[in-house]
């Protein structure tokens, strides 16, 4: 879904955060200025992270990765399960046993 207008400038943003670190609250900034409160409340908490105060905040970008990265985890999980069942009826057919895995 395209943006339906341009990013607010790194300048804005730094200001609206100063504003809020003075004490007025995101819900009146936005009723002020233009950007939503929760808006102006996610760019206060990226600010906080270079100083130590907040861990890392994952942009969405970061987050869909993460769930994909995930997924594909818990799929090849499933997969080495299958191949290791498959290995040990093999070996039964054929009258060997299998060497154990060292795990990796």
């Amino acid at each position: 879904m395209p943006r339906s207008r341009a990013a607010y400038a790194p300048e804005f943003r730094q200001k609206m955060v100063e504003l809020v670190h003075a004490g007025r609250s995101p819900e009146e900034l936005a009723k002020e200025f233009e950007p939503t409160a929760q808006a102006i409340r996610n760019w206060v908490a990226r600010s906080e992270v270079p100083r130590g105060k907040r861990p890392p905040v994952l942009t969405s970008a970061e987050r869909e990765e993460l769930g994909q990265l995930r997924k594909e985890n818990r799929k090849l999980r499933v997969e080495r399960e299958i191949l290791a069942k498959a290995t040990a009826w093999f070996a039964r057919e054929a009258g060997t046993t299998p060497r154990r895995s060292s795990g990796s």
